[in-house]
């Protein structure tokens, strides 16, 4: 069992129309080469592949691609994209499920270890890449600074986009490390908008390096975005890279 929420059939369905933006060459590219790169001439493992915004492109691209994935709507939706046999994927926990070979890179991208709500689940997760790499390879995750700078005394929630198409705002359990994005999508010309709503786990990067230290992972390194942008304490999101040793 998994805390993580499952994603419908309705998600799974409109994800792709509300992604186009992360899903474009500018955005896409970069991560793409730093995947590429850190894969070299092994296997990658995807994590929480979802519909394959970024395992497909990566696949087309020459490098072999396995996906592990919770939501088996989320799979079909990847399933049209590209065949079983290009592109496997295992219906499961990125947490617990185990898929066959050994891999020189897995990682897991637009913050989706936060989709695991526990620690103890976090820690699983670091050890299940370990058990899927082969000495020296990389685990490579994607995650947003928890933005609790942003608030003042009694207040506890953080908007995140406020745009003409979509309001979204975070609400945040500082006793258990959870928040939850809270989505109000436009949808039509009506004026109606659709509520959604999803809980996470926030975690900071010294508590993943600790996460990485426990599953036997070594810290190689950590930026703030795909194109090596240098992180400092100003920066919104993390890349980092952890290698097993050889």
């Amino acid at each position: 069992m998994t805390s993580s929420e499952l994603w419908t059939r309705a998600n799974a369905e409109r994800y792709d129309a509300e992604e186009t933006e992360t899903s474009s060459a500018a955005v896409l590219g970069p991560t793409l080469d730093f995947l590429e790169e850190l894969a070299g001439d092994g296997r990658a493992l995807e994590f929480a592949i979802g519909t394959g915004r970024v395992g497909v492109p990566l696949r087309e691209r020459g490098v072999p691609v396995v996906g592990i994935e919770l939501s088996e709507h989320m799979a079909a939706v990847l399933r049209r994209k590209i065949d079983e046999d290009a592109l496997p994927v295992t219906i499961g926990d990125m947490a617990t499920t185990v898929v066959p070979g050994a891999f020189s890179l897995v990682y897991l991208v637009y913050n989706t270890i936060s989709n695991l709500l526990t620690q103890d689940e976090q820690v699983e997760c670091f050890r299940n890449a370990a058990r899927h790499l082969e000495p020296g390879g990389r685990f490579v995750i994607e995650l947003g600074v928890p933005p609790l700078r942003f608030l003042p005394p009694g207040q506890v929630a953080v908007p995140f986009d406020v745009s003409e198409g979509h309001l979204g705002f975070d609400t945040f359990d500082l006793v258990e490390q959870v928040l939850v994005s809270h989505h109000l999508t436009r949808e039509g010309d009506d004026g109606h908008y659709r509520r959604d709503d999803s809980r996470h786990r926030y975690a900071w990067p010294a508590e993943l390096d600790l996460m990485a230290r426990i599953a036997g992972l070594e810290p190689e390194r950590r930026v703030a975005d795909w194109d090596g942008t240098p992180f400092t304490q100003d920066s919104g999101k993390h890349i980092s890279v952890w290698r097993k040793p050889a």
